[in-house]
């Protein structure tokens, strides 16, 4: 059952986005069109990964990525919510959250089951941060890239954006991270 849900979340995505898209490019929005296209590769991700491979995620985090995408790519780009300056940092917060939470389910899928016992809780906070971090930065340096080879301005006001950026990411993964790790001390 959550499998079809989660297909028809990600169909209807695309399928928005790809309206979308054409709309926006039909009115001269370019700009917003790329930004509806990329919408539909984002969307396409959890229709890609249960095509392709045996990873399923659970159907409360694939909710929350839509949502985001809804805040960032709709509700920040396309509707231009990234003009308030708030909007930004509390993506990047709840993008920290949501690939924390992604972490923790990478954890419980890819560690023996009977292995849980031997792993210290720091080290479960640790990587947990850590991916979360890791997404951080890779999602600046793609704005950095962008930045340099497009003209964009995705970095908005540069060195202050970035890391305003890069800390929001890393207190959302903070807080998950402190939540597994505790999580994790306790079971065991």
């Amino acid at each position: 059952m959550n499998r079809k849900i989660v297909l028809g979340i990600s169909l209807a995505y695309v399928v928005w986005m790809g309206i979308l898209a054409a709309t926006q490019y039909v009115s001269g929005e370019s700009w917003k069109a790329a930004v509806a296209i990329s919408g539909v590769l984002c969307g396409a991700v959890p229709l890609v990964l249960d095509l392709f491979t045996k990873f399923r995620f659970h159907l409360p985090i694939t909710i929350s990525y839509f949502l985001f995408l809804i805040g960032s790519q709709y509700l920040g780009s396309i509707q231009g919510w990234y003009g308030l300056g708030w909007w930004d940092t509390l993506m990047h917060f709840v993008s920290g959250c949501i690939l924390g939470f992604t972490a923790v389910a990478l954890y419980e899928r890819l560690v023996l089951r009977n292995a849980g016992r031997e792993i210290s809780a720091w080290f479960v906070f640790l990587c947990v941060l850590g991916f979360a971090s890791l997404g951080g930065v890779l999602w600046e340096m793609y704005e950095f890239t962008a930045d340099r080879l497009f003209g964009s301005t995705l970095q908005g006001s540069g060195n202050k954006d970035t890391m305003t950026d890069l800390i929001a990411d890393m207190l959302g993964g903070l807080a998950i991270a402190l939540w597994s790790g505790i999580r994790t001390k306790m079971k065991y």
